[in-house]
């Protein structure tokens, strides 16, 4: 149990042996005591004015006597400033904790609980590579997992792969129109980038026909749906549809090719899955539901024979499930997938991790979910996130404009090579280090810079300003996890004993930070926000800076603070490192 738990406890069990009446938690906040004031942490007493009808400085005054006095081994001593109780926790209590935990991997996490949790994330198309929206997604999603996994959760990572429909055939028209038989290894091109290039060729091509069909007095609507190129990209969707086998060949070989690029891409940025599933599997899934649903008046059919929900008493309209010739729209496979998931792993909860521009279809689907009574309804969580746009504005798939996951990877690196060049330090580098090193710091830097912002903010992307030595960065970081190692590999850890009052501020403000880490997980996993752990772990590291600057560990003043010193060093490295694997960084012992 944290301090703070310990705290909430001893509080609502002081408060009803001085009051004689039943407290909760609730009843009341604990939050860590502000630098300016003397304590740890701090009880906000105003909520319990009223129905103590006492001051809060009489409450905090009874409140502090009766928990110095009765739990001596946590508290030593408090204060009251105004509405506000300042509890200091006793130096044995940290003393404790460090013994205990400095040389623990697993300090923060908590045993399995018993849940099972499926998180769905990256979701590709397979008309194009990955892109600096996807890695955002992959990132949010794959430290979401981690999070939940380390707070005890069973957890499953899952994708769904956009492979059928109108966006790849633009893509094989394009390639049977312009590639004259090219492939991936006769250009010696990525299989992904090379499909996505013939995306942006069908929309050239098509804005060409249009604008010819305008010129020749045609309506601009009327234009877009005649143009030639469009009019064979439908067709070759039906003929998908039907099973026509060579178009089924080429839409294997195409899809193929671009999984081959995905999956360098993912092993590139350290992302991975328990499950794929594919929309070629899973499209004709959730009609027998809606048949279900007609049966039970969930859903009603209008007289072209299409079949809709009407969700306007929950504010919003009607939404169709099925099209007038009983084919699948995206909701109904959704519905379908969910009820798959549930039927193969009975999870306990579903998160899907997509873009906020799809809010109103989460919305929907869950709506759905519970009007037909689905057991997993109120399980499907929507980890909204906001879209990454560069300093230079939005980009656009099919105009050529999106910045590939590939290539914003090695840019990283190339801009980690020049900032670690600036500091110096790597002259004992062999070459193929020196690569391993420039990959890490440069992977972590947009790693971090991505999940470091709440999940549901919009952000600009920067590159230049992703790596910096000194800021809130993924390299900060690294760096003093380095500096760290270094030390311990310097110095060896003594055998003493260690005495209460052995704290100095920095040394003890440095321990109280670290025991949050657990809390901390919790409250990420809660919150399904990884840029919780990426705020703590910077905050951690720029205190044991602060601290390495004033307090020498080779040299220590005596046995006892060198030892306490090393075990502090050796438990900020093993809570940097879990806590920067939770968002998917590594951490290099040199640097």
């Amino acid at each position: 149990m944290s301090i703070a738990a310990s705290l909430q406890k001893s509080t609502t069990e002081s408060l009803k042996a001085l009051f004689g009446q039943p407290f909760t938690e609730k009843d009341f906040q604990v939050s860590q005591t502000k630098p300016e004031f003397e304590g740890d942490y701090t009880v906000v007493m105003f909520s319990l004015v009223k129905s103590l009808k006492l001051s809060a400085e009489v409450i905090g005054n009874q409140l502090g006597v009766h928990l110095v006095e009765n739990y001596p081994h946590l508290f030593s001593a408090y204060n009251i400033i105004k509405g506000f109780l300042n509890v200091t926790v006793t130096d044995n209590y940290w003393l404790a904790l460090l013994e205990k935990n400095y040389d623990d991997i697993c300090f923060g996490k908590q045993p399995l609980n018993g849940k099972k949790v499926m998180v769905e994330y990256s979701s590709p198309n397979t008309n194009k590579p990955l892109h600096l929206g996807h890695l955002r997604n992959n990132f949010l999603g794959w430290s979401v997992a981690e999070i939940l996994k380390a707070n005890g959760n069973s957890v499953l990572k899952s994708c769904i792969v956009n492979d059928r429909g109108i966006h790849i055939c633009k893509s094989m028209i394009a390639w049977q129109m312009f590639a004259n038989h090219a492939t991936p290894q006769s250009t010696h091109t990525k299989g992904d980038h090379f499909v996505g290039e013939y995306y942006v060729k069908f929309n050239n091509e098509y804005k060409k026909e249009v604008a010819a069909l305008i010129a020749e007095g045609m309506d601009e609507k009327e234009a877009e749906k005649e143009a030639p190129i469009m009019r064979a990209t439908q067709q070759m969707l039906q003929d998908w549809e039907a099973g026509k086998p060579e178009v089924i060949e080429l839409w294997k070989t195409m899809n193929s090719w671009v999984y081959d690029g995905f999956d360098i891409t993912y092993k590139t940025i350290g992302s991975d899955f328990d499950k794929i599933y594919y929309e070629s599997n899973t499209y004709l899934l959730g009609k027998d539901i809606v048949r279900q649903g007609l049966d039970k008046n969930v859903f009603f059919k209008k007289p072209d024979g299409s079949v809709w929900i009407d969700l306007t008493s929950d504010g919003l309209d009607e939404k169709l499930v099925l099209r007038k010739d009983g084919t699948s729209v995206y909701i109904t496979q959704d519905i379908g997938l969910a009820q798959q998931k549930y039927d193969e792993y009975k999870i306990d909860q579903s998160i899907h991790v997509i873009g906020d521009e799809q809010n109103y279809h989460m919305k929907v689907l869950q709506l759905i979910c519970k009007r037909m009574g689905l057991p997993y309804a109120d399980d499907i969580h929507h980890l909204s996130y906001g879209m990454v746009e560069l300093p230079t504005g939005k980009m656009k798939s099919r105009e050529g404009t999106v910045v590939d996951a590939d290539d914003i990877v090695s840019e990283m690196e190339k801009e980690a090579m020049v900032k670690t060049a600036e500091l110096g330090k790597v002259k004992e580098f062999t070459k193929s280090e020196l690569t391993d090193l420039y990959h890490v710091i440069g992977l972590g830097a947009l790693k971090f810079f991505l999940v470091r912002i709440e999940p549901k903010k919009k952000m600009i992307f920067n590159p230049e300003e992703s790596i910096d030595f000194h800021g809130f960065t993924a390299a900060f970081i690294q760096y003093n996890y380095a500096r760290i190692q270094s030390v311990l590999r310097k110095n060896e850890m003594l055998k003493v004993n260690l005495e209460a009052g052995s704290f100095l501020p920095l040394e003890k403000e440095l321990v109280v930070s670290l025991e949050r880490y657990g809390a901390v997980i919790s409250q990420a996993a809660e919150e399904l926000n990884p840029s919780l752990i990426a705020i703590y772990i910077f905050n951690v590291a720029k205190t044991f800076s602060s601290f390495f600057a004033e307090h020498s560990i080779a040299k220590a003043e005596t046995a006892e603070k060198k030892q306490l010193r090393w075990q502090l060093a050796n438990m900020t490295a093993n809570v940097i490192k879990s806590g920067m694997a939770l968002l998917g960084i590594d951490v290099p012992g040199r640097m």
